[in-house]
């Protein structure tokens, strides 16, 4: 009996063929005539003996086996490039769909799961999925009508043979069916641990540096070859599987062909059978491989294929941003007011884990540059992480304009703000990619201004060649990164420590970019130098996932102790590197 988990996976195979279901009817059709060619063609064999047995002209049967030769070569032609073709829109159709989905996925949805594993579910899982929603359920269908429409045409020539070959038939199919299980359990494993070995290998050449300092080369590497030796066992089982059942298969057909011929020739000898009807038979049992290996090599096709489509569908789980129009917080309800505001946040990066944030309350205002401070663990990321919708509040709103968080879209809101992250990661693309990234539409004059004001000259000469790890340095990274942040002129300007990699000379133009951005809007960083702690016109001291003390750097330095020590941190971290 059918386990009944294969249907919900056949309904989600059969979502990605839905789309094309046209396509596969005609290449269903044109299987099937295939199929009827194929099935014409012993007896027009017969016909060709018999005509030379009654020594009558052979131009009609050979006439009619050409004919059937050049229709069976424009079908299985046309057929070909339909399906083949199917097969493609049917992988890209779910690649794209699938690259939307963790695009628009919340970030605490994406990065709960290996990048590697998400990868492995965009590029290998959906080359599985081609075939399987394509031509394996038409080769299917059309193997079934093919092993039915051999085995009644054999039953026209003889019935006493039909009974040899059915017997060898039936003790194939049911050993295949007791194989077939063990296949595409042997594969799904092995695509399993392709994924986690993806997962691992990403995750490893993202820290290559740690890793050769670690002298952990050849242990990552176990990790890693690990999974590969699993899939690769997984794999050979799978391959063990498949000898059995097409050895089991050939030998059943060859050992039906025997009996045929041997039975065949003694009702010859007793005239009950005549010659060209043996020779026919004999066509259509050695024929007869055919469709037993199609209907082996689909079934396989198409559980693997079941398998990697349940796999691409688990990612339909992924929880969703909102979209990109504004709605009903489209109007901007005046120019009072803090323009970002949280009001009594709680929140957490985890269903019943610790709370990073409790009960904060924290406006920012219009103008002016608010810097947050803390020990690490303090909840300073988080407070960003929140205000860029990365992470929703368990308790508490959070309002842009005085209009709650939950009337915006997730676009809407960020098309106010700019963000700089502290490791500045890199977008594949070039520099000048890099710098559009947030703002394609900016003019070649306000770039060379954001680039002037960072001081990024150095490299305006290599706008347009690909930006990677080693082709710029750690501040020029951060100062690309700031750049695309200021060329949208955005009304708040979320900075994680944009001056940790600069030097001196750099650090000063970057802060009169933050002062000078202080005095049209809102900036609000999270605050590792010295030097932009005493800038702040507002400094907010974290400890612990709440907010302990607020003020300028002169009321601080009088009222917190706290505040105190982490300036004493602050200017001997700064100090040893001038002393060097």
């Amino acid at each position: 009996m059918s386990d009944p988990k294969k249907f919900p996976r056949l309904r989600i195979l059969w979502s990605f063929a839905r789309p094309h279901k046209v396509k596969l009817l005609v290449g269903l059709l044109l299987a099937l005539l295939g199929s009827g060619l194929s099935l014409a063609t012993p007896m027009v064999t017969k016909w060709v003996l018999d005509t030379l047995n009654a020594s009558a002209s052979l131009a009609g049967p050979v006439g009619a086996l050409l004919g059937l030769l050049v229709a069976g070569v424009v079908l299985f032609t046309v057929q070909w490039i339909m399906l083949g073709k199917v097969g493609e829109e049917v992988v890209l159709g779910a690649r794209v769909s699938v690259v939307r989905r963790l695009l628009r996925a919340t970030v605490p949805a994406v990065t709960k799961r290996s990048t590697g594993e998400l990868v492995t579910r965009v590029t290998s899982d959906t080359v599985l999925l081609r075939e399987a929603a394509s031509s394996s359920v038409i080769g299917l269908f059309n193997g079934v009508v093919m092993l039915v429409g051999t085995l009644v045409m054999m039953g026209v020539l003889d019935m006493v043979l039909l009974g040899t070959t059915v017997g060898a038939v039936v003790v194939v199919a049911v050993l295949f069916m007791t194989l077939m299980p063990g296949i595409a359990k042997a594969q799904e494993r092995a695509q399993e641990h392709v994924g986690r070995l993806g997962g691992l290998l990403e995750g490893t050449l993202r820290a290559i540096k740690t890793v050769k300092v670690s002298r952990a080369e050849e242990r990552q590497a176990e990790r890693i070859i690990a999974d590969a030796r699993a899939s690769a066992a997984h794999a050979v089982r799978a391959v063990r599987h498949e000898a059995v059942a097409w050895t089991i298969a050939w030998a059943g057909i060859q050992l039906a062909i025997i009996m045929v011929l041997g039975i065949g020739a003694w009702r010859v000898g007793l005239g009950l059978l005549e010659v060209s009807s043996l020779i026919a038979f004999l066509l259509y049992a050695f024929a007869l491989m055919e469709p037993v290996t199609e209907l082996s090599q689909n079934v396989t096709a198409l559980q693997s294929g079941m398998a990697a489509a349940e796999r691409i569908r688990s990612l339909d789980e992924l929880e969703q941003e909102t979209g990109g129009t504004e709605g009903a917080a489209s109007a901007r309800p005046g120019t009072d007011g803090p323009i970002l505001e949280l009001r009594g946040v709680t929140a957490a990066y985890a269903p019943g884990a610790e709370p990073a944030l409790r009960g904060v309350d924290l406006a920012v205002p219009r103008l002016g540059h608010t810097a947050i401070v803390g020990p690490s663990g303090a909840g300073k990321t988080t407070v960003l992480s929140l205000l860029l919708r990365f992470l929703q509040p368990q308790d508490g709103e959070i309002l842009m304009d005085g209009v709650p968080y939950r009337e915006y879209s997730h676009d809407a809101v960020r098309r106010r703000l700019a963000y700089v992250e502290q490791d500045t990661p890199i977008i594949p693309g070039t520099v000048r990619e890099n710098l559009l990234l947030s703002h394609s539409e900016a003019t070649e004059e306000e770039l060379k201004r954001v680039m002037e004001e960072v001081r990024l000259g150095e490299i305006e000469d290599r706008l347009d060649s690909e930006l990677s790890a080693t082709s710029v340095s750690g501040g020029q990274r951060q100062r690309i990164a700031l750049a695309r942040a200021l060329l949208r002129t955005p009304d708040v300007l979320l900075l994680d420590e944009a001056t940790a990699q600069l030097d001196g000379l750099t650090e000063a133009a970057v802060h009169d970019c933050i002062a000078d951005r202080s005095r049209k809007g809102a900036v609000v960083t999270i605050a590792h130098r010295l030097s932009t702690v005493i800038d702040a016109d507002t400094i907010i001291v974290m400890e612990d996932g709440g907010i302990r003390a607020r003020g300028t750097h002169e009321e601080l330095m009088a009222s917190d102790e706290l505040y105190r020590r982490l300036v004493e941190a602050l200017s001997l971290a700064e100090a040893a590197p001038a002393a060097a």
